[in-house]
């Protein structure tokens, strides 16, 4: 095995040694831990600043793709972000040791079903910087110790972030080893067979990559993989509402797994609808590709059947002209990515035929799909959006990162005793 082995090995096995006392730390060290993280990046952000510049000066250098660039800047608002995040997540209730269930079981014997963190989690996500802070933060508050591999463009920046949160919260009290950082390939692959070490893997990527990581470790994997998100133009929508949710889903931040990338326009709504959302989103600077009913209407590429799959990231939208709410939904449930879907409708009943008949884990009405965000429902943050359906779905925050425990209390209680009739279950429901 080589020093690099060594080294992710060893990582892996004092994340889990920390994860006890993690799980056993007080809701209140946590919080102040996560304090003061955002105290110390605050404090070395020029530090910080320089590492992002060096790693946006190779990734151009590279000839990366736009969207990517994107992803990778870390600046003032981007800190300020990750710092109001942090200190959200400090003011939160604490997700551990929430009685779930309550049952007498029998006369003197009590069970419970409490929340535990789930241990040891590995995250490998793409070249964002922000996410590296947001995932730590979201495992420290909720007990789990952690192992983060970040993409290879944000190195530079990654190795400062987890060297000030690292710091920050050991002083603070926090058991050394909760946080470990992966730089190398061979170091994933190291993670993936420490199965006796790590309890959860959630891999950010492509499908492709999503099923490697399922493909090759035996531990559990939970999958954040495309946003293929959909908005739908029904027969009798709000033309100008449609436009505006349009621009907003698709420009706000094209480079998310929540901006949308399939416009489907009922056909009734082609000559009326569908013009001024286009017009809207070409005059946001979004490049149109369309099927054949939507170029006799208005200016566009010609799409492609590849089209219909794609997340663009990008200013780049493709449209389809379906005719019934029945089409559009077949279209997205094989076409999308299970993640964040939206009708544009005045029609109740087709609202909920849609909610009841898409299978994604966001399904919307009458918004933008850029609301799938673990902050911006409430959660503090998110490790990522899963578009699986067990253990989380959705953005997944501190409620997807705990699991639970049965606690049975009894005073010298036997089996025998029942299954021989000399005492009788109640199963009273406490809770």
């Amino acid at each position: 095995m080589s020093d690099r082995e060594l080294s992710a090995k060893a990582l892996a096995l004092d994340a889990k040694q920390a994860s006890f006392a993690l799980a056993a730390s007080s809701a209140a060290s946590r919080a102040a831990a996560l304090e003061a993280i955002a105290a110390a990046l605050e404090a070395r952000r020029e530090e910080i600043f320089a590492a992002n510049a060096e790693d946006l000066a190779t990734a151009k250098a590279e000839g990366i793709a736009a969207p990517v660039l994107k992803r990778l800047k870390f600046d003032e608002g981007k800190l300020r972000d990750v710092c109001r995040g942090l200190r959200d997540l400090a003011a939160m209730e604490d997700p551990i040791g929430h009685e779930q269930l309550r049952t007498e079981l029998a006369d003197g014997m009590i069970l419970s079903r409490v929340s535990c963190p789930i241990g040891v989690v590995g995250v490998i996500f793409e070249s964002r910087p922000d996410a590296l802070v947001q995932i730590a933060g979201l495992c420290l508050k909720s007990g789990n110790a952690v192992l983060l591999k970040g993409g290879r463009e944000a190195m530079r920046s990654n190795a400062v972030l987890y060297d000030v949160l690292r710091e920050a919260s050991e002083a603070a009290g926090m058991p050394k080893g909760w946080a470990g950082l992966l730089t190398t390939r061979e170091d994933v692959g190291v993670m993936l067979k420490m199965d006796g070490a790590i309890d959860l893997i959630i891999p950010r990527g492509s499908n492709a990559f999503v099923r490697y990581i399922m493909d090759n470790s035996r531990i559990p994997v939970l999958g954040h993989s495309d946003g293929v998100c959909h908005l739908y133009l029904d027969k009798g929508c709000d033309a100008e509402m449609a436009a505006r949710i349009a621009v907003d889903a698709k420009t706000q931040y094209p480079a998310a797994c929540n901006a949308a990338e399939t416009l489907l326009v009922h056909s009734e709504e082609l000559h009326r609808a569908l013009p001024v959302v286009a017009d809207a989103l070409a005059k946001a600077g979004v490049r149109l590709i369309g099927d054949e009913r939507a170029a006799q209407v208005i200016a566009c590429e010609a799409a492609t059947e590849a089209d219909w799959a794609a997340e663009y990231l990008d200013d780049v939208i493709s449209i389809r002209v379906v005719d019934s709410l029945q089409e559009a939904i077949a279209h997205i449930n094989r076409y999308g990515s299970h993640h964040t879907d939206c009708i544009i409708t005045a029609d109740d009943e087709a609202a909920k035929v849609f909610f009841a008949l898409v299978d994604s884990a966001g399904v919307y009405r009458n918004c933008s799909t850029r609301f799938a965000d673990g902050f911006r429902y409430g959660f503090g943050a998110e490790v990522g959006i899963s578009t699986g359906k067990i253990h989380a779905r959705g953005p997944m925050g501190l409620e997807g990162l705990c699991s639970y425990k049965y606690i049975l209390c009894g005073s010298g209680d036997i089996v025998a005793d029942f299954a021989q009739g000399r005492r009788e279950f109640t199963h009273r429901k406490l809770l």
